[in-house]
């Protein structure tokens, strides 16, 4: 059922009705929210609390009066108009702006569990092999060792298994030629070794089997039966173990083993047949798809985002396509994306930051209704043919991110990988990840992305610019600062300039031939080599952690925490229908029961609750105790932003002692995660003294807590409160073992705690300088997207470089939409996205703990989203205003921006992850030339009439050891050249 629609006059004309009813209504006694706003700092907080007087009371008390999940009268009034409207207007009144109940998505998500995860194989795959070379790399064993591990795991009887069938002539055709298809259909059945190796000697890289055109069929039928289970509703994601590959078949060529290109068949099927409109292929394997590439280089309906082994087209497939310029043609300009790895030996890291840096922006903002991966294993550690040492376990975190988008519609698909252990494990562990398991954390520390990696990512970032909002984050230079830089260093660029040059650089491979060679085509690593990667593996899958505790969260929760209230203000925003409203939302989604209950009444000792305070302050808090109400007031006046009651310290102490009950039931492996509905919150309570409606640090005392009794050596808090934790950031500014990274609304230091400690220049102090991450929005009105990419861009890298044993949130839910006071508009799926995104760190050890949040609605939806993400449950995938980027970029969004560049050129000084991004600068017009096809530096130099034959550029190795471009090279022979003047190399790679 579609949701209900307004105008939107519509809605704001019931809206003021709806507020003057609530006015008149009212009481002189009731606090308004711009009491509260005073409270937060008084007129530093006017750009939030313009209406707050008639909206703060909308937003709170009306939602007290309501069931949670139930829309507000001014909502149902406005609702009325619409449908009037529409009875007078008709279709016309369509073309209109409309607006949706801002909590829909979230109750739409009430019955949604999660669904099976659909695999798909056929043992008969296990026939197609090459007959005249047993030692070929596409051997049976790629298929069957692959299926023996997933059983080992016991994944595979976990799995809704779809049977196999085969692809019709149709399906064929609607990408490969009739000719192609007969060709290949010609051979079926045939043993005529001598015949069918005269036949695939005319195609690159390619045996044919007796079996093969059977088996192709089968392997493309299955992926589109795949893709048809997830389009119908029937799975929530799944796997494709298949062979023969297709990634590299083009329209009327066999090509790279494969035969028929199973994902890009399955993407048009998806497109004609379903009638997507958006759909993203995942190409990470070594060898780049020029197949896949070239079906949809016109269609903006396909991304199409390939990592790929380049080195200058030095390796195979030796195309110009495959590198950083190719972005598409036509309307699919700007929809193909080519990352080339100019270097063997990209790791963990390089991989990782281009999902966080380029894959997962562009994601979001594209917002798929389908996600294929065309998943190689080439690229894992020991595979002969990539030569790269990406470790098993580092492929879940890759696919972890992708899995609450498109609805959670994601389809793996086989294809390469030829060091049949990283094979199987890595494929093992990508089925494990879709199943819902917690990403293995990572044994290795992360390595840093390599100089290779970040010149091409930026490469690729400078020229998808113009075509993605979403890739604004590097600041740029003008033409003119780079002819200064030549000028003044005489023709050499320097090693210290933070001017990104674009070069393209052409070496390529042998020239074509007739005939390709059918045998001896594997080229295996040097056997001290492949020892050594193979005892690496068998460590790494050793240590590698896959055991899981049976219960997915714990809840902490206690009745008696209701107890702390605003005697003299019984409207304050912070009161004690905020964890009733969420505990009896998680009641109504039938959560409860799917967790773990912690025992009520477990307090905090005052031994640990000073373990983040000081002996004075626990102290004081405990002489509350049997008070009388008039004098608590005058004594909360003389602090900012409290108000106190004489079950005070039972009630902080009850709320730091459920989030330790939570960490200790984590860390022993009761449980994976947890979920901790508290009050009164933390994260302003200052060591010595309440603030801010906080009494104890919960969250301090937490990670304290962690490090003292369970010796762990690194913990990472992440606050999403709207407002800076001043008191957490105060607590562990000069402590290593804590990273402690806050999002939050800042207005130049004028929003709640007021003053320059939440800006993002404020980095810690002595041993903990670094490990204080602030990003201080200047604007209010933020939302998912905005989040979205502080979290990929920033959160996430310096958190995986951090390698935290335990996450911790202060999840305050006061940037959610309708908060009285937050003005953000953090809906309550992307709460749930953001919480996903964490849960890939610490083995998905992550502990939820609420702090503000004053719409009881928002932070009860915000809330049950975070806990049904843990539980596994898909929860819709945020917009992310995905309409809105049609349009000029909104104020919020431009100064998102600009924080972000702010933040990451200031991090990159102390987390390696962000150098490339936060300190390089893009040129601001970077090519001339049809569809950026034109060297970068020839075309400036050329505007500039700059000589340039002293500027010397090195492409690796040393003079003399170029091989003869004549001279055939295997595929993944890394050629060496000799150092040219730019001159020389101009003239003789110039693009024709």
């Amino acid at each position: 059922m579609s949701p209900p629609i307004v105008t939107r006059r519509g809605a704001q004309q019931a809206k003021i009705q709806t507020r003057a009813m609530v006015k008149s209504k009212s009481t002189a006694g009731g606090t308004t929210a711009a009491t509260a706003a005073g409270m937060f700092g008084g007129s530093g907080n006017s750009s939030s609390s313009g209406n707050s007087s008639s909206s703060g009371n909308s937003s709170t008390n009306v939602g007290d009066q309501r069931k949670a999940g139930k829309p507000s009268t001014a909502l149902l009034e406005a609702k009325r108009r619409a449908r009037n409207m529409l009875k007078n207007q008709g279709n016309a009144t369509a073309m209109q702006e409309t607006v949706t109940d801002i909590f829909q998505n979230a109750m739409n998500a009430k019955g949604l569990v999660q669904r099976p995860t659909a695999l798909i194989y056929d043992e008969t795959m296990s026939q197609h092999c090459c007959l005249w070379d047993k030692e070929h790399y596409e051997c049976p064993e790629r298929f069957t060792r692959v299926l023996e591990r997933c059983r080992e795991l016991n994944l595979v009887e976990r799995c809704n298994q779809l049977p196999s069938r085969a692809a019709t002539k149709e399906e064929i055709l609607r990408l490969h030629t009739e000719e192609h298809f007969e060709r290949l259909k010609q051979t079926a059945g045939i043993r005529d070794d001598e015949r069918m190796e005269e036949l695939s000697s005319r195609y690159d890289s390619i045996y044919i089997h007796p079996s093969t055109f059977e088996l192709s069929l089968l392997a493309t039928g299955s992926t589109i039966e795949l893709v048809d289970q997830l389009i119908a509703g029937k799975a929530q994601n799944g796997m494709a173990i298949i062979r023969p590959p297709g990634h590299h078949a083009m329209k009327a060529e066999f090509n790279g083993y494969c035969f028929f290109n199973n994902v890009a068949l399955a993407a048009q099927h998806a497109l004609d047949v379903h009638k997507l409109q958006r759909i993203l292929i995942i190409d990470y394997d070594v060898h780049h798809g020029q197949g896949t590439q070239r079906f949809f280089y016109n269609d903006p309906r396909v991304v199409y985002f390939s990592i790929h082994r380049f080195e200058y087209g030095s390796f195979w497939p030796h195309l110009k396509e495959s590198d950083y310029h190719a972005i598409g043609s036509g309307p699919g300009t700007g929809y193909n994306f080519n990352v080339p790895l100019n270097s063997i030996g990209m790791t963990n890291g390089d991989y990782l930051a281009i999902f966080q840096q380029l894959l997962l922006p562009v994601a979001l903002e594209y917002q798929p209704e389908l996600i294929i991966v065309s998943a190689g294993y080439d690229a894992a550690l020991g595979c002969p043919e990539g030569e790269m040492e990406v470790t098993p376990a580092c492929y879940p975190h890759l696919l972890n991110p992708l899995l609450r988008l498109a609805d959670s519609r994601v389809a793996v698909v086989l294809e390469g990988g030829y060091c049949l252990d990283s094979l199987a494990e890595g494929a093992a562990l990508t089925l494990r990840s879709l199943l819902g398991d917690p990403c293995p954390p990572l044994v290795e520390p992360l390595a840093l992305p390599r100089p290779e990696l970040a010149k091409a990512l930026l490469s690729c970032i400078c020229l998808h610019r113009p075509h993605w909002r979403c890739l604004q984050l590097q600041r740029t230079y003008e033409v003119t600062e780079m002819a200064d830089l030549y000028r003044d260093c005489e023709g050499d660029s320097g090693s210290g300039s933070d001017l990104h040059q674009i070069m393209r650089i052409w070496i390529g491979g042998p020239p074509p031939v007739d005939r390709y060679p059918t045998r001896d085509t594997a080229i295996p690593l040097p056997a001290e080599k492949k020892v050594r990667n193979l005892a690496r593996l068998q460590v790494l899958r050793t240590e590698t952690k896959l055991s899981i505790p049976p219960i997915r969260v714990c809840y902490a929760y206690d009745p008696q925490m209701l107890e702390h209230s605003n005697l003299h203000d019984p409207g304050h925003p912070e009161q004690p229908s905020r964890i009733r409203h969420i505990h009896k939302m998680h009641e109504e989604y039938a959560l409860l029961a799917r967790m773990k209950q912690l025992p009520a009444g477990r307090t905090a000792t005052t031994d640990e609750v000073c373990l983040a305070h000081t002996r004075s302050h626990v102290n004081s808090v405990r002489r509350l105790l049997g008070r009388d109400p008039e004098e608590l007031q005058q004594l909360g006046a003389s602090y900012n932003s409290v108000y106190l009651h004489p079950r005070t310290f039972d009630c902080a102490t009850l709320a730091a002692g459920s989030v330790l009950q939570a960490v200790e039931s984590v860390l022993r492996g009761e449980s994976r995660s947890g979920i901790c509905n508290v009050r009164p919150p933390g994260h302003h309570a200052e060591p010595d003294q309440p603030h801010g409606f906080c009494i104890f640090n919960n969250v301090a005392i937490a990670a304290q807590y962690a490090i003292r009794d369970f010796g762990l050596e690194r913990v990472l808090i992440v606050d999403w409160d709207v407002h800076h934790g001043n008191g957490t950031q105060h607590i562990f500014e000069s402590n290593p073992k804590v990273l402690y990274i806050s999002v939050h609304r800042y207005e130049h230091g004028t929003f709640f705690p007021k003053g320059p400690d939440g800006n993002y220049d404020v980095v810690g102090k002595g041993a903990g300088r670094g490990f204080n991450v602030n990003i201080p929005w200047n604007k209010k009105g933020m939302g998912d997207l905005e989040y979205a990419l502080a979290f990929q861009q920033l959160i996430m890298p310096i958190a995986y470089e951090f390698n935290p044993q335990l996450v911790l949130v202060s999840a305050g839910f006061d940037a959610a939409i309708g908060d009285p006071l937050g003005g953000c508009k953090v809906t309550p799926e992307g709460y749930g996205l953001l919480t996903h995104w964490l849960s890939a760190l610490a083995g998905g050890r992550i502990i939820i703990c609420l702090e503000g949040g004053y719409n009881v609605n928002s932070i009860s939806y915000a809330m049950t989203m975070c806990t049904k993400t843990l539980l596994g449950d898909p929860v819709p995938t945020p917009q992310l205003g995905a309409q809105a980027l049609q349009k000029p970029a909104t104020v919020a969004f431009q100064s998102c921006v600009e924080t972000l560049r702010a933040c990451l050129q200031l991090q990159a000084r102390h987390w390696k992850s962000l150098e490339f991004v936060g300190c390089q600068r893009l040129p601001l017009e970077p090519l001339v030339g049809e569809n950026n096809n034109e060297d970068f530096l020839t075309a400036s130099l050329r505007q500039l009439n700059i000589s340039s034959d002293s500027v010397r550029r090195t492409t690796g190795g040393a003079e003399g050891d170029r091989t003869d471009c004549g001279e055939e090279r295997p595929s993944g022979s890394k050629p060496k050249v000799k150092v040219k003047t730019l001159t020389e190399y101009m003239a003789e790679h110039k693009e024709q």
